[in-house]
């Protein structure tokens, strides 16, 4: 009985080998962490910032806008440098740890100052740009590492793939406590200066709250080879022109900017819309939380698709939304949740696609430079968020919208107020048609480079 049973073993066909084992949770959960610092700085400056400067402050619209913009500027130029810097870090906590932890409590001590409010009119609005800048000088160093970091944590795409889902979830969630919460406190305390110091407080300990959590949670995770500079790579100006030479990157990085640039629009219109054509100042609130909800609940439908088919059927449910926004006038209150839910369903989509886009074109990079590109794409993003309230300011100031001091938005003409709901919801969805096109190029092969 022995001897056959041996036979039949060694006779067997061998086993199939086990698939390889995903990222472990606490790596998913730690990386996803960092979302929270993401979502913060993107939602609560996007909703507040501009409104903040024209209703509170008495700030002009097209100004006010310039004022959100010039600090995203600024990280044009930093974004790349950081990236570098980080490639070249070596530390016993990896390459991009130590900016994630650093960056992102310098950031929350600057987002706090952003909205301390010590004074009102043009000094306050000069000390907002002030730490508004400071603030974006910060996330730069806690960012553009950051998105570097999954093509470090894991070797395959679905694994990297799981690792930009949860970072999607948790925008979503982070976007949905913040967007909702933040206008809360504000009229808790009492709306105006007062109230917009507790906001800036709040996302503050939000954001560090992220970089403590994302810089623990990563913590022995990673290929060693992969997290110390290499000795002897390419220099930046060689990594950007490697950059302009990937078709796909640079149709990711064109496409990041546009898209980008409509959910500023839509972050910076949505007080406006809620107090002139919902004629509901507290409607804001549940007008964040309709759009970023989706996030929670459509990331693993979305996961089943890949790449730019993917994105474009969640372009077009995103641009099908914002048109609707036109018939908020005569829609119920129900009703035009509904529809931003629609465009919040397809944002979900949107964002899942282009970051799992961005992994695999860092992974797959053959020099060292996923902080170049990373750097590349973060500046992309940042300036399309921030473009977004400039453009909204300039349609708000070619409307005639009329600013006030009072912490209470004034009342406007119909111009004025088809001038914001039009801004609101026609841009975001041309701007998204233009992404679609743009990334139409992400699918060729780079060209040659020089050796």
């Amino acid at each position: 009985m022995a001897t056959t049973g041996t036979a039949r073993t060694r006779g067997a066909p061998p086993a199939a080998p086990a698939p390889p084992a995903g990222p472990p949770a606490r790596l998913r959960f730690g990386y996803a962490s960092g979302s929270l610092v993401t979502a913060t700085f993107t939602t609560l400056p996007g909703l507040l910032l501009l409104p903040y400067l024209t209703d509170t402050l008495g700030v002009g619209a097209a100004l006010a806008g310039l004022v959100v913009f010039v600090p995203k500027a600024w990280d044009a130029l930093l974004n790349p440098l950081v990236g570098r810097a980080s490639d070249r870090t070596r530390t016993r906590w990896g390459a991009r740890r130590p900016y994630v932890l650093w960056g992102g409590l310098a950031m929350a001590v600057a987002f706090a100052l952003t909205f301390a409010g010590p004074l009102p009119g043009t000094a306050g609005a000069w000390f907002t740009a002030a730490g508004y800048l400071l603030t974006a000088t910060a996330f730069a160093f806690f960012q553009v590492p950051y998105v570097a970091m999954p093509a470090e944590l894991a070797t395959r795409d679905e694994d990297r793939m799981r690792l930009v889902g949860g970072r999607v979830a948790v925008i979503g969630v982070a976007a949905l406590v913040t967007g909702a919460a933040a206008p809360a406190l504000i009229d808790a305390g009492g709306g105006g200066l007062a109230g917009h110091r507790w906001a800036g407080v709040f996302g503050a300990v939000v954001i560090a709250l992220g970089a403590v959590w994302v810089f623990a949670g990563t913590s022995g995770s990673g290929p060693p080879a992969r997290v110390r500079a290499a000795d002897g790579e390419p220099g930046l100006r060689r990594q950007f022109a490697a950059a302009r030479a990937n078709p796909s990157f640079t149709a990711l990085l064109w496409c990041a900017v546009v898209q980008s640039a409509a959910t500023g629009v839509l972050l910076a219109g949505a007080p406006y819309f809620a107090d002139h054509v919902l004629r509901d100042s507290a409607g804001v609130g549940p007008l964040v939380v309709a759009f970023v909800a989706p996030n929670l609940l459509t990331v693993p439908l979305w996961s089943r698709l890949r790449g730019r088919r993917g994105h474009a059927l969640a372009s077009a449910l995103f641009a099908t939304g914002c048109l609707l926004l036109l018939a908020a006038p005569v829609l119920p209150d129900p009703a035009v949740l509904a529809v931003m839910a629609l465009a919040g369903t397809g944002h979900a989509g949107q964002l899942l696609f282009l970051y799992a886009m961005l992994a695999q074109c860092t992974a797959r990079t053959e020099q060292r430079g996923a902080g170049v590109l990373s750097g590349l794409f973060t500046t992309g993003e940042g300036l399309g968020v921030a473009a977004g309230p400039f453009v909204y300011g300039l349609v708000l100031q070619l409307s005639g919208y009329v600013s006030s001091g009072t912490g209470r938005a004034a009342e406007q003409t119909a111009t004025a107020e088809l001038g914001l709901l039009a801004g609101f919801a026609a841009l975001p969805a041309l701007a998204t048609a233009a992404a679609v096109v743009l990334l139409r190029g992400y699918d060729r092969p780079p060209a040659p480079t020089d050796p």
